[in-house]
């Protein structure tokens, strides 16, 4: 029984993790550019970078399925650099994750970027700061509150993400099945009981981290 139920926690916790580190890394570097420059097509990029936030999940796994499958470059690419097709493993599992919580991240770091006064950051410089020590001493400090947010609402999202990793990394017991698909699984076999234990593992999990977000804000 508690294997059973350990796996799937297991498997979403890794998941959230690893992708909530590519997200968070990926999507304050973005940020800090498209709050600080302007250029032609940035609201067409913008609009892009949002889309996977108001896609239908199933759309967004079948978009994977269709860049990163076994016939597509992509999935042939990675297939020869790691030896195996990325589809249906749990590396699978974390490109979904990525895709569907990037946007939140973004948009918080976006934000925290563009409320920071830019005259605090001109003063570093003309103390002498080059633009990696402003964005490292001066902008990512001032901004924290509004990462932290958007890095909990990432891993918020990668941890209860079920429909794109459903269609693109499966449901296979022990290698790609996360807490969401398993209690799809458990609802449609009529096992209320791990159902129950499930989602409320993924509710007490997700609560604490908006609380204690709620917290540092304050």
């Amino acid at each position: 029984m508690w294997s059973e139920f350990s796996q799937p926690i297991a498997l979403s916790l890794q998941v959230a993790v690893v992708s909530s580190v590519i997200v968070v890394l990926s999507g304050t570097f973005i940020g800090r550019i498209m709050a600080r420059t302007s250029f032609k097509g940035k609201t067409v990029i913008e609009t892009f970078l949002m889309l996977p936030l108001v896609l239908p999940p199933t759309v967004v796994g079948f978009l994977l399925i269709v860049i990163f499958g076994m016939n597509s470059p992509a999935g042939q690419l990675i297939e020869r650099i790691a030896g195996f097709p990325v589809i249906f493993t749990w590396w699978a599992a974390v490109i979904a994750a990525c895709v569907v919580s990037f946007p939140l991240m973004y948009q918080a770091s976006k934000l925290g970027f563009q409320i920071i006064d830019r005259e605090i950051e001109d003063a570093s410089r003309v103390d002498g700061a080059d633009e990696r020590q402003v964005f490292r001493h001066v902008s990512i400090p001032l901004a924290i509150p509004s990462l932290v947010t958007g890095a909990v609402l990432a891993f918020t999202r990668a941890l209860g993400e079920f429909g794109a990793s459903l269609m693109f990394a499966g449901n296979i017991p022990g290698q790609t099945q996360t807490a969401a698909t398993a209690i799809y699984v458990a609802i449609d076999s009529g096992d209320m009981t791990i159902a129950w234990l499930w989602a409320g593992a993924l509710v007490l999990l997700s609560f604490s981290l908006l609380f204690a977000v709620q917290l540092i804000r304050k």
